[in-house]
């Protein structure tokens, strides 16, 4: 692999923000293209994407403002193309796809699509992109759950070229359109990922024929060095020492009943941390595993870029870069749910991956009181709905759930968000409606369990109902519906989601956490009901008038109000007896 050196001179500072803004522009643009054209919903609305820049050493130059988990493993991805790449050699025009989990992918479905770039026929770096794809034909349509191996997955990539020096390798293209339900759809979302790399490619290109090649590489490395030293002084500020959080999964899509161990150990050692995962589950015997590289290592290196360099909260905005990378060290056994043996599924990873991130923030809680939150839901909604049409032409259609943040230092968890790792979108209902046999029945914030009490109260979930209009299939991966979100610093605990299926006869049953190709008919309605985040701090310091507000938003009972807050509330008159309310804060001080 040719190395890029690091010139003597350094850029001076405007130099060096005009190229830092090139590189954030380039990312975007790669990312708006990538949705705008893409054809399914998972991409075009949720925008389930990731896209960037990359030198020859695969470190990230930059990134798109979008899913964590995709960004974030692309330098992964390279890694594996190197050990597989077809021919063993970059030529200019090539394109190459990637997707196995054992060669650096985040899972399966999220294909990525690489382009070398060339500079007056030198290879000097990469454009690169991933996004979540509908069906890649896998045991059940969509998404996989309970399956014995990787090879039940799909289509597997390795290294593998859709152009050879421009030229399109007709039989790739014809084994993905003939291996998929939704062929149509993957085509031309793939088509869209070969356009966003090849517009980044360009616009790198561009940038270095404008400032030149030594110039844009050594403002590049000023800016991974800068990310890196802005990352250390914040983990020096953290006192030595090793943090440990434990939690539970509810199962493994299998064996019910079976609940899988979460172990976090965070060691803080001046400038620099490891996150040991040893203590967690060994791998389970279907695809709810974790792949080490693409998946396990970015999910500890999202943690500490949102607890660490948060731009709301940060003094200045730090670039998305590898720099920010390099002081995190993860570690977990192999042979565990976090870093599975070929060729052990890892398809369903990444609930797991979110209960990692908050059980760091649980770990590092009583050194960084100001910083971490409550529990979050820290899960996942993510369903996959299909049949069959009259045709004989398969519909599948992906979708993601929100659920809640916990309560923060300063103010309440937000309600119905992805979180943790995630911040996909919701998909319109008019789409929805338009397009495939079904219909949303209720989607609103959950009223059936309160969000955890606090000073700062959690955030609520949602709750999502789906009817279909014929008969179909779903598979479902959510999880803690076993394992409430934890409050914190005197908040309580918020609530546990759940799953419900509606027969067609008003008959209505219990679902675990997650199940795969549950054949289901006309009429049937799944709901999910996402996790309230847990409360953050006494919930006796919260402003009765803030309690006040719930109990008229509908989102507190007056009995709860009462109970968890020592609030009076008088619902004819949408007051507080302030004297009662202080008398009863009192009383519950007292028999603590």
């Amino acid at each position: 692999m040719n190395k890029i050196a690091k010139p003597a001179a350094e850029v001076d500072p405007i130099t060096l923000q005009v190229i830092r803004g090139a590189f954030e522009t380039i990312a975007e643009e790669m990312g708006h293209v990538l949705y705008r054209m893409s054809f399914s919903s998972i991409i075009r609305e949720s925008q389930d994407l990731g896209a960037g820049l990359f030198d020859l050493n695969f470190n990230t130059l930059c990134e798109s403002e979008s899913t964590p988990m995709h960004i974030g493993s692309i330098p992964a991805y390279l890694r594996g193309i190197a050990e597989t790449l077809e021919d063993g050699e970059w030529r200019e025009g090539d394109v190459v796809v990637h997707n196995h989990p054992y060669y650096g992918s985040s899972h399966t479905p999220d294909l990525a699509i690489v382009v070398p770039v060339f500079l007056q026929g030198r290879l000097i770096g990469f454009a690169g992109n991933t996004a979540h794809h509908v069906d890649i034909g896998a045991a059940t349509p969509g998404l996989i759950i309970d399956v014995p191996d990787v090879f039940a997955e799909g289509m597997l990539f390795a290294g593998t070229k859709l152009y050879r020096g421009g030229e399109p390798n007709g039989a790739i293209w014809n084994y993905i359109r003939r291996n998929s339900r939704a062929a149509q759809q993957l085509i031309a979302d793939i088509e869209a990922q070969v356009a966003s790399a090849r517009l980044g490619a360009r616009r790198f290109v561009e940038l270095i024929e404008r400032y030149g090649e030594e110039t844009v590489f050594a403002a590049a490395n000023q800016l991974m060095d800068y990310a890196e030293r802005m990352m250390r002084q914040k983990i020096e500020a953290i006192p030595d020492g090793d943090y440990t959080a434990e939690g539970w999964l509810d199962d493994d899509g299998r064996n019910r009943e079976q609940r899988l161990k979460v172990k976090v150990t965070v060691r803080v050692r001046g400038d620099g941390l490891e996150v040991d995962l040893t203590g967690s589950a060994n791998q389970t015997p279907t695809a709810y595993n974790v792949p080490f590289e693409g998946s396990t290592k970015v999910a500890a290196y999202a943690a500490f870029r949102k607890l660490l360099l948060d731009t709301a909260t940060s003094e200045s905005r730090v670039p998305s870069n590898e720099g920010s990378f390099r002081p995190i060290a993860v570690t977990a056994p192999l042979g565990s749910i976090y870093n599975p043996r070929f060729p052990a599924s890892a398809e369903a990873r990444f609930t797991q991956c979110n209960r990692m991130i908050d059980l760091i923030i649980r770990a590092l809680a009583p050194v960084m009181p100001e910083t971490v939150i409550a529990g979050s839901s820290a899960s996942i909604s993510f369903a996959a709905y299909s049949g069959v049409r009259p045709s004989g032409d398969y519909w599948v259609f992906l979708e993601v759930n929100e659920g809640a943040y916990g309560g923060r230092p300063r103010s309440d968890g937000p309600d119905s968000i992805d979180n943790l790792m995630a911040n996909t979108r919701n998909n319109p209902l008019e789409d929805l409606a338009m397009h495939l046999p079904m219909i949303c029945d209720r989607y609103e914030l959950r009223d059936d369990m309160p969000a955890g009490a606090g000073e700062f109260r959690g955030g609520i979930g949602v709750v999502k109902a789906q009817r279909m209009l014929q008969p179909g299939f779903i598979t479902h991966e959510s999880e803690r519906h076993t394992d409430a979100p934890w409050g914190i610093f005197g908040g309580t605990e918020g609530s546990v989601g759940r799953c419900t299926i509606r027969a067609a006869d008003g008959t209505e049953r219990e679902m675990p956490s997650k199940f795969s190709g549950l054949a289901v008919g006309e009429g049937e309605v799944m709901t999910y009901y996402s996790p309230n985040g847990g409360g953050y701090g006494d919930p006796l310091n919260r402003p009765a008038l803030k309690v006040l507000d719930d109990v008229l938003d509908g989102f507190c009972s007056v009995e709860r109000a009462r109970e968890f807050y020592g609030v009076i509330v008088d619902t004819e008159s949408e007051t507080v007896d302030m004297l009662a309310t202080e008398q009863a804060r009192d009383r519950i001080r007292a028999a603590r």
